[in-house]
């Protein structure tokens, strides 16, 4: 574990700002919900690959459950429906949160197989071209492998819609498809069921996990 892979947890110091509206700890605390998961999208000529992957979500139940159910949300595209209850015991999730992405990769990687997940850092307050690059690439390998990535984000970001997300304190986030080549990806968000899904680009998602790290195959 690294200092620069921290502590989060999604508390109201630095709750959710999604679509224009303030979504803290009531959100956070908002019954499971479910969605039907979505087919995998082909190839489309002009060589524009996508994929989504269909994830059977569940909103997390309480506001420290953010690496659980992101984890959970994760597997689930695989046709697995674990505990979040049993993965935050695994994880050592206690009310300050899932202490970093090196608690996320070993049980990713219990369900999974041994070393399929393994942990990337994003070091800097920023990500570089190359990181950015290194992350496109890694999700695109990882979402054509049938399986979903889990980023351990922090602060504010903005969707390809316009919709606002901001977690200040920190958070984690599943990403469970990718358009344009790469270039947008899909987020499976717990935090809230009203916003269950969006697109962020690649280069906003690797600005969003500087500093911390994201699993991945």
């Amino acid at each position: 574990m690294t200092a620069l892979m921290r502590k989060t947890v999604l508390t109201a110091a630095g709750a959710a700002f999604v679509g224009g509206a303030f979504a803290g700890p009531v959100a956070a605390f908002a019954a499971p919900a479910q969605t039907t998961p979505t087919a995998a999208v082909a190839d489309r000529k002009g060589g524009d690959k996508q994929r989504e992957l269909g994830v059977a979500y569940e909103a997390q139940p309480n506001f420290y459950y953010c690496g659980p159910a992101a984890a959970r949300n994760a597997l689930s595209v695989q046709g697995k429906n674990i505990d979040m209850d049993a993965m935050a015991e695994r994880m050592r999730t206690t009310e300050a949160g899932t202490d970093s992405i090196n608690d996320i990769t070993p049980v990713l990687n219990t369900e999974t197989g041994e070393d399929v997940y393994r942990s990337v850092e994003i070091s800097d307050a920023e990500a570089d071209d190359k990181q950015t690059d290194k992350l496109r690439d890694d999700v695109v390998r990882t979402v054509n492998e049938g399986r979903a990535v889990v980023a351990n984000i922090a602060g504010t970001t903005t969707d390809t819609d316009g919709g606002v997300h901001s977690f200040e304190g920190g958070h984690y986030v599943s990403v469970t498809g990718y358009r344009h080549d790469g270039d947008e990806v899909k987020i499976a968000d717990s935090a809230n069921p009203n916003t269950a899904e969006y697109w962020v680009t690649t280069e906003a998602l690797a600005d969003w996990i500087a500093t911390r790290g994201y699993s991945t195959s």
